[in-house]
């Protein structure tokens, strides 16, 4: 098969063109090669046998000429990070998006197969329970709560505590901008993909991890933070109180995901979460990265959080599990592969400090009235 992986240098791309050139697939890569991921261009893992086109998934010449040559495409190209930059999350993810189903239609593409790279963010505050109220979706928690360290979501009824639930596909309920554009993407491509006869599946992806993952990153990663710490010898600051709840699913689970709804049509019209299964506090996660560094420095919160966080969050794959799918790896096993990818790379020393100081200049990371236990 021909297949055109928009952002294909990139983390889940680059991994995702290694397997379907395994498979033996003629694969095509379009990326921009952008910073901060791409601050320093080509990177030396860009997969072997594809062919690079460097450009803007924007650009409708560019793009139209790609996807006359091949028969699916893999949607990875995004925009991500910094909180502030809202029309280009939407520029870059939303338009896009429109655009290869714009040109599929106008040139009447036989496409067997279009797979859109969505997100964990595009669920928002994800589903809880009140043991009264039943079901609710809250929405991000007001800055008010959050300088009073009133950290969790209560019942909007009663305003008793509300019990996280694994959130299935069918909550949609983004709260950043990130978010926000990961939803219009998945909108656009699932009912595009039905009105024209264009086979599309959509991913939502929980936090990735592994290696590749950019360093340069100033808001995401909370693997390539943790180890960046214990790598250089200091301990990380956990946000608001360590107790947020996230699932974390490793990069080659991923890439099984993708090739999985490449192929099988039960998946078509749909959208899947796919995640690491089993939910983790971020300071149960720094746990799993102090091991492996063999650190005697605990993560430690200091009462600063960072404005627009989810509180919790873990995805139910019911779903995807129903087609076959597992999450096979743990979190010890994404760090492992991460930190023997960090080994020996140059340049790593101002890296967190440059990324903590862009969020501070945001406006990103914020302080509660006290502090909780340092």
């Amino acid at each position: 098969m021909r297949i055109l992986v928009t952002g294909g240098a990139g983390f889940i791309g680059s991994h995702t063109c290694d397997r379907l050139v395994e498979l033996g697939h003629e694969v095509t890569v379009l990326d921009a090669l952008t910073a901060p991921v791409h601050r320093d261009g080509t990177p030396n893992y860009v997969t072997p046998g594809a062919r690079l086109w460097v450009g803007d998934v924007r650009n409708r010449d560019l793009l139209a000429g790609l996807m006359r040559e091949v028969d699916a495409v893999y949607h990875f190209a995004a925009y991500q990070d910094y909180l502030t930059d809202f029309s280009r999350f939407s520029s870059v993810n939303v338009v896009s998006t429109a655009l290869i189903y714009e040109i599929a239609v106008a040139q009447g593409l036989d496409l067997s197969r279009v797979v859109v790279a969505s997100s964990q963010s595009a669920m928002g505050e994800g589903l809880y329970r009140c043991p009264e109220h039943g079901e609710q979706t809250p929405d991000m928690r007001p800055e008010s709560a959050l300088t009073r360290q009133q950290w969790d979501h209560s019942c909007r009824e009663c305003g008793g505590p509300l019990e996280m639930l694994r959130t299935p596909e069918r909550i949609s309920n983004p709260q950043n901008a990130y978010g926000m554009s990961k939803y219009g993407e998945e909108m656009v491509a699932v009912n595009l993909g039905r009105r024209y006869g264009i086979p599309t599946v959509a991913l939502r992806y929980s936090i990735v991890q592994g290696p590749r993952q950019s360093i340069y990153n100033a808001y995401s990663g909370a693997c390539r933070i943790f180890c960046l710490h214990y790598l250089l010898g200091s301990a990380p600051t956990l946000y608001e109180d360590g107790q947020m709840v996230r699932d974390y699913v490793n990069v080659h689970d991923v890439v099984a995901a993708n090739e999985l709804v490449l192929t099988d049509d039960r998946a078509v019209g749909r959208v899947f979460n796919v995640g690491g299964g089993t939910a983790y506090t971020t300071e149960q996660f720094a746990d799993v990265v102090r091991a492996h560094f063999g650190s005697d420095q605990p993560a430690h919160a200091t009462g600063e959080y960072r404005f627009g966080d989810t509180r919790h969050i873990h995805s139910d794959i019911a779903a995807l599990q129903d087609l076959g799918w597992q999450p096979r790896r743990s979190p010890a096993d994404s760090v492992a592969e991460y930190a023997a990818w960090l080994s020996g790379m140059p340049g790593l020393d101002g890296v967190l400090a440059d990324a903590d100081r862009k969020m501070r200049e945001l406006g990103v990371v914020r302080s509660a009235r006290g502090r909780v236990d340092a």
